[in-house]
């Protein structure tokens, strides 16, 4: 059964980078999403530290690092640090579908 994962990316400081490899990073996810992998993505709101959320479905913590290792903002330096959770959220309008309670 799959897990649901948070993996929260926190950027360098290289704007220029970012905006350089945001397609490739961008178009890479887009066969997560299509496989139903990737629930949901997006960077943090221009106030907050440069950075981003991504959540996951996936059978293990292995698999989403792996994701995560080929992602082009990782191999390319924009991701400066990369930390996966497993989250099981209990409450809220699709913590269901998240866990598998659905």
């Amino acid at each position: 059964m799959a897990t649901t994962y948070a993996v929260i990316y926190t950027y360098t400081d290289d704007t220029e980078l970012r905006d350089a490899t945001r397609p490739a990073h961008r178009d890479y996810l887009r066969e997560f999403v299509d496989s139903g992998a990737l629930l949901v993505a997006g960077a943090w709101a221009p106030a907050e530290a440069p950075g981003g959320l991504l959540i996951f479905r996936a059978e293990d913590k292995a698999a989403v690092q792996a994701i995560v290792d080929k992602d082009p903002f990782s191999t390319e330096g924009v991701v400066a640090a990369a930390d996966i959770r497993e989250w099981a959220p209990p409450l809220g309008p699709v913590a269901g579908a998240l866990t598998g309670q659905a």
